[in-house]
């Protein structure tokens, strides 16, 4: 196959993906102070990204397996230690549900332990990022994230049933 015909293939088959709307950010974070920060900074950037927030693992299913995430695109930024459901406990759950298991995770913590590392890669998060070297930068965070959004190609949400 020549590149000609494979470029016309790739666009014939992935119009929709090439042409897709700026993602949401899904903040999965206890901490208000960080989420604070995080949303300043995002004002700051100014890039138009909505940012959704949920305070642990639970509320984030419930929402992405909810009717009003159907059809939406997200980036994830997840924290590790939270009450209720951890970010380890939440990835399992997400990776292990059809409806959401593509959904892109970026790992936000404060843990640099090397086995919630090994564990966030086991599940196939797109990066695991600690706080201490995000800093005060978090306008830096969130144009990396900005860049990331613009050249991958992010599956949408299928949705829920309403629960």
């Amino acid at each position: 196959m020549s590149s000609r015909e494979f470029g016309l293939i790739f666009n014939q088959d992935n119009t929709e993906a090439l042409m897709q709307p700026r993602p949401e950010l899904l903040l999965i974070e206890d901490d208000d102070g960080d989420a604070r920060a995080l949303r300043r900074a995002l004002g700051k950037a100014d890039i138009g990204a909505p940012l959704v927030r949920v305070k642990d693992g639970v509320q984030a299913l419930d929402f992405l397996r909810s009717t009003e995430a159907r059809d939406r695109r997200f980036l994830l930024l997840l924290d590790v230690n939270m009450p209720r459901m951890n970010g380890h406990e939440f990835l399992a759950e997400l990776r292990s549900d059809p409806r959401i298991r593509r959904t892109v995770v970026f790992v936000l913590t404060t843990s640099g332990n090397q086995f919630d590392v090994n564990c966030a890669y086991d599940r196939n998060v797109a990066g695991y990022i600690r706080k201490d070297a995000v800093g005060r930068g978090f306008h830096k965070l969130i144009e990396a994230l900005e860049r990331y959004s613009e050249i991958v190609v992010l599956p949408k949400v299928v949705g829920g049933t309403g629960g």
